[in-house]
């Protein structure tokens, strides 16, 4: 089904320049995955549905500061290796939210995958507008999903739509006690900005995924929502292989696909190999559920997955899902094999929807 209820607005600034201020230096995705900072341990994740998985390190695993969102890898980027990147989103006391950052993982093959946060900032507006990058702020999205698409990393922002970074806009700081301790920060270049037409509802950009088809690439997008909440959309996006923006950047872009009224408590959502694969939550302390199939049509199967499940990613070249979860002392990060749920008959554990 396809709509032209809403769209995004693609706007994308200039690279960084060569020169920063004093004390800074550009040293892109490169600079980060040589200076890594914190050991992850494999571990065997306690689900049904977990294939090889790894925990953060302690620091992590207990912070009620940070929260584990988005996942994708150097297969979305289009890149050689077993890089992860995740998203975090932060908040402090009374709700006040810290901002967002993304980890960058550097093997997760390794028996002990090491890794590094990186704070997202924007440019602060006022004053300084003719030079952004002489002032930044954090960036204070959920985070919920992100996709690593050639040199750009999209974050989904909720209701403000996504923002757009380029990887190779990492930067060292000298001083950390404007980024809450944090070494490095990714500028952002950009926002792709939702509109909505009179009489529908404005999409709220909950997740993120990447679908590679040899026809075209689309950008996967779709909402979290209660039970009792009024929509749970699923949306495609066209990408342009030569921009590696929605729609070419040049302009507004329109969903090629929007499906209403999907799962309630979606948390993640990719196609894989042709088959839909949905994660879904069901509170703390309870097990998560695996949804496969097609839009109007998936089979769930209930309780696979650890407590607390979010983003999804397809990773073809392992033949492999990855995903992870949020919860202090339950953050884990791990594959799961598609095969073992795809295949599954009628008579298997599944239920249909």
């Amino acid at each position: 089904m396809t709509s032209t209820g809403f769209s995004l607005r693609v706007d994308v600034g200039p690279p960084a320049p060569s020169r920063l201020r004093r004390g800074m230096v550009r040293v892109g995705l490169a600079g980060v995955l040589a200076d890594l900072d914190r050991v992850a341990t494999r571990v065997e994740v306690p689900a049904e549905a977990a294939a090889q998985g790894f925990a953060w390190d302690e620091r992590d695993q207990r912070t009620q500061r940070w929260y584990p969102q988005g996942i994708t890898t150097s297969a979305d980027g289009g890149a050689s290796g077993s890089t992860l990147l995740a998203s975090w989103y932060g908040k402090g006391l009374v709700g006040r939210w810290l901002g967002s950052r993304v980890t960058v993982v550097d093997d997760v093959d390794a028996d002990a995958p090491r890794y590094r946060h990186v704070l997202l900032v924007e440019p602060r507006p006022g004053r300084l507008r003719r030079r952004p990058w002489r002032r930044w702020r954090p960036v204070r999205v959920h985070a919920g999903g992100i996709v690593w698409y050639g040199p750009h990393l999209f974050v989904a922002g909720s209701a403000s739509g996504l923002r757009v970074f380029r990887l190779d806009d990492v930067v060292r700081v000298r001083s950390r006690w404007r980024t809450g301790g944090h070494r490095y920060v990714l500028v952002q270049a950009g926002r792709c900005h939702p509109s909505t037409s009179a009489g529908t509802r404005a999409m709220t950009y909950s997740f993120l995924s990447l679908q590679r088809e040899a026809a075209g690439d689309h950008l996967v997008a779709g909402e979290y929502g209660r039970k009792d909440a009024p929509s749970h959309r699923l949306v495609r996006f066209p990408l342009d292989r030569g921009t590696h923006l929605p729609g070419g950047g040049d302009g507004s872009t329109r969903p090629v696909e929007i499906h209403e009224r999907q799962v309630p408590r979606m948390q993640g959502a990719v196609v894989a190999d042709g088959s839909w694969v949905l994660t879904s939550s069901n509170g703390e302390g309870n097990p998560g559920d695996l949804w496969v199939g097609s839009p109007g049509a998936f089979r769930r199967h209930r309780g696979v997955l650890p407590t607390g499940p979010e983003d999804i990613t397809w990773w073809p070249e392992r033949g492999q899902l990855w995903t992870l979860t949020e919860w202090p002392r339950r953050r884990w990060v791990y594959a799961v094999d598609p095969r073992r749920w795809t295949d599954v008959d009628a008579g298997g554990n599944g239920d249909s929807r």
